[in-house]
C-alpha cells in the first residue's frame, strides 16, 4: 500500500483525504500488521487507482479480469480527447508487431512526447521490428474491486528516432527506465493515425 502511494507521489494526507479516512489510521495500516475492513480497502484502492487484491499483495502472478462482471454494465466509447488524456501520462503499454515467427504482443515502458508515443528498446528486440510498419499500441486499466476499466488503442506508423538532438531530448525527458534493463538506447516513435477507446462502468453513472 505504501509502495503504491509513493509510486504515485501522494502524501499520506492526500491519500487519506481521497479515501476519506484519518491520516493517522492510514499510517497505522501502512506500518502495522493491521486488518482494515473491505470498505476501507475499496476506498483506498479507488484513491490509489488500483484494486483490493493488489493492496493485499495477492494475485501478483495472475492475469487481470478475474473479478465478477457488473450486474448492469455500460460499454462507452471514449472520445479522442479522453483517449489522449488516458494515454498521455506514461507507464507500460503493449505493442503488437508482425515478426518472421508470426504476430507478437510485448509490453514496453512508454512516454508521450509532442503527441507521439515513444519507447526505448534494443536494436534486435521484438519491439524494434515494429520500425517501418504500421503497428497497434494498447494501454488499459482494470479495477477488479469495482469491476470497471478502460482501454485505449493507438494505430500508426513506427519510426526510429535517429537525429542526435531528438534522441538527447527524449533521453532527458524520459520519466522511467525500461523495466527489462540492459542496453536499450534505440528510440522508436509511433504517431497515431487512429485513436479509439472504450470504458466499462455501471449503467447508472
Amino acid at each position: 500500500m505504501a509502495a503504491e502511494r509513493e509510486r504515485l507521489g501522494l502524501s499520506r494526507e492526500e491519500t487519506a483525504r481521497r479515501a476519506r479516512i484519518a491520516p493517522e489510521y492510514l499510517a497505522y495500516i501502512e506500518e502495522q500488521p493491521a486488518a482494515p475492513s473491505l470498505a476501507t480497502l475499496i476506498s483506498l484502492a479507488a484513491a490509489l487507482g488500483t484494486d483490493v487484491q493488489s493492496l493485499r499483495g495477492g494475485g501478483r502472478d495472475l492475469p487481470p479480469g478475474r473479478g465478477s462482471a457488473l450486474l448492469h454494465p455500460e460499454l462507452r466509447d471514449l472520445s479522442p480527447e479522453e483517449c489522449r488524456a488516458r494515454l498521455s501520462t506514461h507507464g507500460v503499454g503493449r505493442i503488437a508487431v508482425t515478426t518472421p515467427d508470426g504476430p507478437a504482443v510485448v509490453p514496453v515502458n512508454y512516454d508521450v512526447v509532442d503527441g507521439a508515443i515513444v519507447f526505448r528498446t534494443a536494436p534486435h528486440s521484438v519491439p524494434a521490428q515494429a520500425v517501418g510498419s504500421e503497428v497497434a499500441f494498447e494501454v488499459d486499466h482494470l479495477d477488479e474491486a469495482m469491476s470497471q476499466g478502460w482501454s485505449v488503442l493507438a494505430v500508426g506508423p513506427a519510426q526510429p528516432v535517429t537525429e542526435p538532438a531528438a534522441v538527447r531530448r527524449l533521453t532527458e525527458r524520459a520519466r522511467s527506465s525500461p523495466w527489462a534493463g540492459g542496453e536499450r538506447e534505440m528510440w522508436v516513435s509511433i504517431r497515431p493515425t487512429r485513436l479509439t477507446g472504450r470504458r466499462i462502468l455501471p449503467a447508472d453513472r
